[in-house]
């Protein structure tokens, strides 16, 4: 099958690899030209675990090319999918410029029937503004979908290849044809398929992680609760997650969650629900605790250092979550601004996201090459991302390069009874502090 894919971002990249991968020929369109002519020359332009060798194999085998050219890119494709940004207004509500933008040059210049998929993750009553929007400027027959994407970063390949479920919404059997004989590929083990209608399959999106991100910032409560009653949330996690109507995925505590997926969505659920006068009262308050959690460690340095000004602190992870050079919301960031407000001195290290940080942060803090020289001369230790690498560190280097055995672990990464027989100060997140 011939697929056009416009947008080549994190969801346009993946999306397109993926199909091409299963024997279609994908065309990939973007308006950035640089960007086009890096992955034309076989440069991949995000990170993500597993991708760019799918990307250059499909690329060397002609089954993936990319133009800046809108027209040339649909031409001959049977479906089109916008994969498009659609980045969060001041209100919370969802920009579809770019979607409708796009949904407007194809009225422009369709010829013959296309199927017209929103992938990017839009709100109720999308699909009907891009029929709309088509339907302007040309009369022929067409198709829209929502088929909204469920990736993961750092697992988005698996995720993709091998779905836990496809939602499909749509009111036309011929689009729904069509797009079954495209996925078949990729559920053949079973998992399914769920047609539904278009509006359905929008609010299934951010429904699903409005709720994930309603379980982790439950978590989060819990572990505050742990703390001032001295429980455990580690003990409480295993004991409510070996119930199989709770399920043990999300309900690890934390310093919050971050991305380009939940905070966004769950704003714009909201910002939904509002616009019709609902008061989505449990949403509005995961908002209001997972602002509040990012800076759940700095009370705690703090409270140890008494003031701050002058101490210097290393960090061992910056990107939202392991696994992905993803900042956007990222705890660590948050973390940062309110230590420099404070007077203190940072040294950072993430192995993939300080690119993009330095390009948001830039000389305001110093950036390691590597774990261990972050540590050099630190008053104590953050952690902010739980990178595997971080997982079993050389705790002898490390006491040899602190100047303190002090470490604030916002991913609970190491055991109590560990760090209490190294001598460490250790904080982490729903568990007793360990003192010197």
């Amino acid at each position: 099958m011939k697929i056009a894919v416009v947008g080549t971002g994190y969801v346009g990249l993946v999306t397109g690899t993926c199909f091409a991968e299963t024997g279609n020929t994908v065309t990939c369109v973007d308006i950035d030209e640089r960007k086009v002519n890096k992955l034309k020359n076989g440069e991949i332009t995000i990170y993500e675990p597993g991708l760019e060798k799918l990307f250059l194999r499909n690329l060397k085998e002609g089954r993936l090319k990319f133009t800046t050219d809108l027209a040339e890119g649909i031409k001959d494709a049977v479906i089109i999918f916008l994969a498009l940004p659609t980045p969060p207004g001041e209100d919370g509500s969802a920009d579809l410029k770019y979607i409708l933008g796009v949904a407007d040059d194809l009225g422009k210049i369709l010829t013959d029937y296309k199927v017209i998929v929103d992938k990017s993750t839009v709100p109720v009553g999308t699909a009907d503004k891009v029929r709309a929007t088509v339907a302007k400027n040309y009369k022929g027959e067409f198709d829209v979908v929502s088929n909204p994407e469920f990736l993961r970063e750092g697992v988005a390949v698996d995720d993709f290849m091998k779905p836990d479920r496809v939602v499909i919404g749509t009111s036309s059997e011929r689009a729904k044809k069509v797009m079954g004989d495209l996925y078949a590929p990729f559920v053949r083990q079973g998992n399914p398929i769920i047609y539904m209608d278009e509006k359905s399959a929008e609010l299934t999106k951010y429904a699903a992680n409005s709720f994930l991100a309603t379980k982790i910032t439950f978590m989060n409560e819990v572990a505050k609760l742990c703390e001032l009653l001295g429980a455990d949330v580690d003990m409480v996690r295993r004991g409510i997650g070996s119930d199989e109507r709770i399920g043990k995925r999300f309900l690890f505590p934390g310093i919050g969650y971050g991305g380009s997926c939940f905070p966004k969505d769950v704003q714009a659920l909201v910002k939904s629900s509002t616009d019709v006068g609902y008061d989505f009262k449990i949403l509005n308050a995961v908002m209001e605790v997972n602002e509040k959690q990012k800076l759940h460690l700095v009370p705690k340095i703090k409270e140890y250092f008494g003031d701050i000004k002058g101490k210097h602190f290393a960090l061992w992870g910056l990107a939202f979550k392991p696994n992905t050079d993803d900042i956007r919301e990222a705890p660590a960031l948050y973390i940062i601004d309110a230590l420099l407000a404070e007077g203190a001195t940072i040294t950072a290290f993430d192995p993939e996201a300080m690119k993009n940080v330095k390009e948001v942060v830039g000389d305001k803090i110093t950036y390691a090459e590597g774990q261990y020289d972050a540590l050099e001369q630190a008053d104590a230790l953050i952690i902010a991302t739980e990178w595997s690498e971080f997982r079993t560190p050389e705790f002898e280097k490390i006491i040899s390069l602190l100047k303190n055995k002090v470490m604030f672990d916002g991913r609970n990464l190491f055991d109590l009874n560990q760090m209490k027989d190294m001598g460490f100060h250790y904080v982490s997140v729903g568990r007793k502090t360990i003192t010197q």
